[in-house]
């Protein structure tokens, strides 16, 4: 499925909000995505975040052409591209039935625990469900940062809000990202899902 967002993100509070616009697959029947986000002075910084058969990938180029940053194609990316998706399966209910590749555990009354290996690499997200049992928020307690070159693994959460009926599906059309860092809570994501369809998320 393809689905395009607008929003701002940051990399942490020292750095102002800085407006996207982004188009997004998501594969619904194995692990897979890639995300594509146009930001800064009109559009020139692009930022490519994806996990696929190859591996996971974090690029960062201005006008498409000048390599801004590349992050380290390790254990530890592949770790935090996984976690990535698991959470956004929200935004991908289909791969809820027909990924085979998801393990599903019933923590309590409204947590489910998600779980994949991507190329020897396991990893879990926990999802809570509101009162309509919909997906609210998604948490990994161990997601990898990068900071200061070393990857960090720091609890990480997603929000999920404004659910609307969209092609047969219920949907989130508003999220935030946040990582809690020394026992505060830092927001570094927000967005608006602005289409959502079905096609082949290769």
């Amino acid at each position: 499925m393809i689905l395009t967002q607008t929003g701002e993100m940051r990399a942490d509070a020292a750095h102002d909000w800085a407006r996207f616009r982004a188009r997004q697959s998501i594969a619904v029947d194995r692990i897979g995505f890639v995300w594509r986000a146009a930001t800064g002075p009109l559009g020139s910084i692009r930022v490519t975040d994806a996990l696929d058969d190859a591996g996971p990938r974090i690029t960062v180029t201005a006008f498409g052409v000048l390599s801004l940053a590349r992050v380290a194609r390790d254990a530890a990316l592949t770790k935090g591209e996984l976690q990535r998706y698991l959470a956004e399966l929200p935004l991908a209910p289909d791969a809820i039935l027909h990924n085979p590749e998801l393990g599903w555990e019933v923590m309590d009354a409204s947590r489910l625990r998600v779980s994949a290996i991507h190329r020897g690499v396991h990893a879990h997200v926990d999802l809570t469900l509101n009162a309509d049992g919909l997906v609210a928020s998604a948490f990994a307690p161990d997601r990898p940062r990068l900071e200061g070159g070393a990857a960090i693994e720091r609890p990480w959460e997603g929000r999920f809000t404004d659910y609307r009926a969209h092609h047969g599906r219920t949907l989130p059309f508003a999220a935030e990202v946040a990582w809690f860092i020394d026992g505060q809570r830092l927001s570094v994501w927000r967005g608006a899902m602005r289409t959502w369809g079905l096609a082949n998320a290769r």
